[in-house]
């Protein structure tokens, strides 16, 4: 059955009717440009063909109820009994969702007059996109529910005050001090194409990868490990960049170049001044990138991706043994370029590698994570797929 068909299938099981409108939003990969989000640096990430589909339904009561496939039961609290630390678990992120687009209308009525759009909702929720593993699955499930909503209740909201609905939902509702950059990605992807985004602007271009006629193509390994950005290491990657900005004189990391490095390794101590290091020299890894791939320079895109990893590794140590296991593996069979995509502590490597060649990266993961007493990776070709939209 597919995912649509799911989701309004167990919608009319939960709610016991049909949905009034069913939207799916895409999981991401990042290509490069890691922890810069929230220091309103550049971003490179694309869609991927992986899926969240949310069925939604009016209610005209003031609740919200959620339901999913992937969790029993299901939640309804009043829509204005949700905010900051008032509700957890999985449903946080939906409820984060319709609590910040209601903040954001005001009860103000759907553009052209008519009645106030709604504040209530049954959602029924089915995902493709693994969790934690830095494919962003909450993105993909926030803006699956930000579309849904945004349709059955006639906000007529723009994509970017979605995208920062999302961002909203995950950073007050939710507690993960995230940027940007996944809901962007979820909202805006296109097929064989990233999108290049200065996240302070908020300005999106859709640059093409070209990777078939290139004979390349992108393999992601998933090793498994699992992370939250709710909690731990990620907050305090981020706290630590807010700190330097501080003691840097400026109002984010995106306004140091790597010019400013020297006199930011005499301000910072040893470890913040790292951290600095990876956001700027990251910042310029993602330009560089942008420019070769409208060149169609991809052994220079392979070249840029390895550099982030090491960064990532060495100066932000967001990395993890088998993340950097993955990363020699690909290389070692033969890939241009390879690197962690997300938020690190877990996840999965990213490898920009000739096509047909998936096949032996994948004998080659597998043995040398056996033999590193590490679970099975699970190895897939990845291709950049549509944003959110209406339908499957």
């Amino acid at each position: 059955m597919a995912p649509a068909d799911t989701a309004a299938a167990g919608f009319a099981e939960a709610f016991g009717r049909a949905p009034g409108v069913v939207w799916s939003a895409p999981g991401r990969v990042n290509l490069i440009g890691e922890h810069t989000d929230y220091n309103e640096g550049l971003v490179l990430p694309f869609a991927i063909a992986q899926r969240t589909v949310v069925a939604a339904g009016r209610r005209d009561d003031g609740d919200i109820a959620v339901a999913s496939t992937l969790y029993p039961g299901t939640v309804r609290v009043r829509l204005a009994d949700v905010g900051p630390a008032a509700v957890s678990g999985w449903a946080a992120y939906p409820l984060g969702v319709a609590w910040a687009l209601a903040q954001a209308a005001g009860g103000r009525p759907a553009p052209g007059g008519g009645r106030p759009a709604p504040r209530g909702a049954d959602l029924f929720i089915d995902s493709a996109v693994p969790a934690g593993a830095g494919l962003s699955s909450s993105a993909a499930l926030e803006m699956a529910v930000a579309c849904a909503l945004n349709d059955l209740w006639d906000l007529a909201a723009s994509g970017p005050a979605l995208a920062r609905a999302g961002r909203r939902a995950e950073n007050e509702v939710v507690g993960a001090p995230t940027g940007i950059m996944d809901q962007y990605a979820s909202l805006l992807g296109q097929a064989d194409a990233a999108v290049f985004l200065d996240c302070r602007t908020e300005e999106a271009q859709i640059v093409p990868l070209r990777l078939r006629q290139a004979g390349l193509e992108l393999v992601l390994i998933d090793t498994g490990e699992r992370h939250s950005h709710a909690a731990g290491g990620y907050a305090a990657r981020r706290a630590s960049c807010e700190k330097a900005a501080r003691q840097l004189g400026v109002p984010a990391l995106r306004d140091i170049g790597a010019d400013d490095l020297p006199r930011a390794a005499r301000v910072l101590d040893p470890e913040t001044f790292r951290r600095v290091r990876h956001v700027v020299t990251e910042n310029d890894r993602v330009a560089a990138a942008v420019q070769a791939l409208r060149r169609d320079d991809l052994a220079t895109v392979g070249d840029l991706l390895t550099r982030s990893h090491h960064s990532m590794r060495d100066d932000f140590e967001i990395s993890t043994p088998a993340l950097d296991l993955a990363v020699d593996v690909a290389l070692e069979a033969g890939a241009l370029g390879a690197r962690m995509t997300g938020g690190g502590f877990g996840g999965a490597v990213i490898a920009l590698i000739g096509a047909g060649r998936a096949p032996g990266l994948t004998q080659a993961a597998l043995e040398a994570f056996s033999a590193a007493g590490f679970g099975a990776p699970a190895i897939r070709t990845v291709t950049a797929g549509q944003g959110a939209h209406r339908g499957p």
